[in-house]
């Protein structure tokens, strides 16, 4: 359990605030995990959303949470936590006053900010917390992406926020690195002499990371439209998940040497310049299709204009040029509006030297580990076995199923519950550094670069599908094919 904390929460009154934070401090304090002196205060723009701040988090809880975590009692009690506050984070005026003095004095308690706001406004916030005295030597901030929409935006917005906070107290969240199959995935590696003696090009033919979503625009057109998903989703949560896969061993799980090799990575990671990116990645975006029984509209008629190059999808074939991962091709997709919302990793090994068996024995499919991060949360591991209803010797896929869910099933994994009690204890082990933030901007900015200079359009895909054919034709040619969640 943390010692007691303020954490102060601006945009308390959002979208993300109330579909994530509020419901994953609630599951902290039900699981006994938030100290009994620890308080929350929701920054809301206006004063009649934080008088009935109460009321809006009542119901974002039992909106979000299941049935089975909601409860008045748990309400009555975490409602005490709860301090709601208005005003303008961009004008440092008496009502800051009003947070300073609910805040108080004390200079030992953890206290943190956390920024669910648009980047635009980090900087003035993070001014006016200087300016009002509210930052002390226990003060942390916490920044969600996006980060900037290229490296000089970013090292903007960084250098602003590091006018008023060091390095060590600067929190940047990608809530993929708190999920518990990530971290199993780091323990999977680094516990067990059986996989990382397996971990290289030695054995493992190639990997895949696919991150896919159902979903389109949700309210995020602007936003999106300028962005689009190599740096919404490529750009923070595909390239740490590709660090974290690729490594090398830290001397130490902690925040430093994590950090340090995973900059390792990054800086291994083979250039795409020219026409490499047109050789390398497929961009494509959705039009009209359907989705189970609904029929969804397509990117254009969701944004409500004429034409659009944005993309909504992406797959990548990328390299790590160092000896662990010499000729080993790491594809990376993600998509809106796919036919399944789900991530996944896909390690797949090679074929066996030589097969023993007869061609009456049926072919001997190579080892393929999978480990899903969403919905749910398992580890597969296929491995060749005979059949055990036939006297003949025929061999068959199965499959070693960890399921996490079904195994912590009174367990609630929670990523951004995880994080916020790190950073309320000052563990910035699965936060992101300033150095990872550039090294991946400088990897992705010469793609963006190529698209705008040359007009690159996206490939056309339905929405329900997998995403455009070029990209399966884009491992077709290598001999290899997407592993599609079921």
């Amino acid at each position: 359990m943390a010692n007691p904390f303020d954490m102060v929460l601006f945009g308390g009154g959002g979208d993300l605030a109330l579909r994530k934070l509020i419901p994953a401090l609630y599951r902290a304090h039900l699981e006994g995990s938030l100290h009994e002196g620890s308080q929350i205060f929701p920054v809301c723009r206006r004063q009649e959303d934080a008088d009935s701040y109460l009321d809006t988090a009542h119901n974002a809880l039992k909106t979000h949470l299941r049935d089975s975590e909601y409860s008045d009692e748990g309400w009555n009690e975490f409602k005490t936590r709860l301090r709601a506050v208005a005003l303008d984070i961009a004008e440092p005026d008496e009502k800051w006053d009003h947070l300073a003095d609910l805040l108080g004095g004390d200079t030992e308690r953890a206290r943190i900010f956390y920024l669910a706001i648009p980047p635009a406004v980090f900087g003035p916030c993070c001014e006016n917390l200087s300016v009002k005295g509210l930052i002390h030597e226990q003060s942390r901030v916490v920044v969600e992406k996006p980060l900037g929409y290229n490296a000089k935006t970013s090292d903007e917005i960084n250098s602003k926020i590091a006018t008023y906070f060091p390095e060590k107290d600067i929190f940047r969240i990608d809530h993929y690195l708190g999920k518990e199959t990530v971290q199993n995935l780091l323990a999977l590696r680094f516990s067990n002499v059986l996989f990382e003696h397996l971990w290289d090009a030695q054995t493992i033919d190639h990997i895949q990371i696919s991150i896919s979503e159902t979903v389109g625009l949700e309210g995020r057109a602007g936003f999106y439209n300028e962005a689009g998903a190599l740096r919404d989703m490529v750009q923070n949560h595909l390239l740490q998940l590709l660090c974290l896969i690729a490594m090398e061993s830290p001397n130490r799980m902690n925040a430093k040497n994590i950090r340090a090799e995973k900059i390792k990575v990054l800086e291994a990671l083979r250039p795409l310049v020219g026409i490499e990116v047109d050789e390398n990645i497929v961009r494509g975006q959705y039009v009209a299709g359907g989705i189970g029984n609904q029929l969804v509209p397509g990117y254009l008629e969701e944004l409500d204009a004429a034409s659009s190059n944005t993309e909504t999808f992406v797959a990548i074939r990328a390299h790590i040029d160092n000896w662990r991962w010499a000729g080993v091709p790491f594809y990376l997709r993600t998509g809106k509006r796919m036919e399944k919302r789900c991530a996944e990793i896909v390690i797949q090994y090679k074929k066996v030297s030589h097969n023993v068996y007869d061609k009456s024995a049926g072919e001997a499919v190579p080892n393929r580990l999978v480990i899903r991060l969403q919905p749910e949360e398992s580890i597969k591991l296929v491995l060749m076995a005979k059949k055990m209803d036939s006297i003949e010797m025929e061999l068959q896929p199965v499959e070693l199923n960890l399921s996490l869910s079904d195994t912590y099933d009174s367990i609630r994994s929670d990523a951004y519950k995880r994080l916020m009690l790190d950073a309320a204890a000052n563990n910035p082990a699965l936060f992101i550094h300033r150095d990872e933030v550039a090294a991946a901007w400088a990897w992705v900015d010469p793609i963006i670069e190529h698209w705008r200079a040359t007009g690159d359009q996206p490939c056309l895909y339905r929405a329900g599908s997998w995403g455009p054919q070029a990209a399966e034709d884009l491992l077709r040619l290598d001999g290899r094919a997407w592993v599609n969640a079921k």
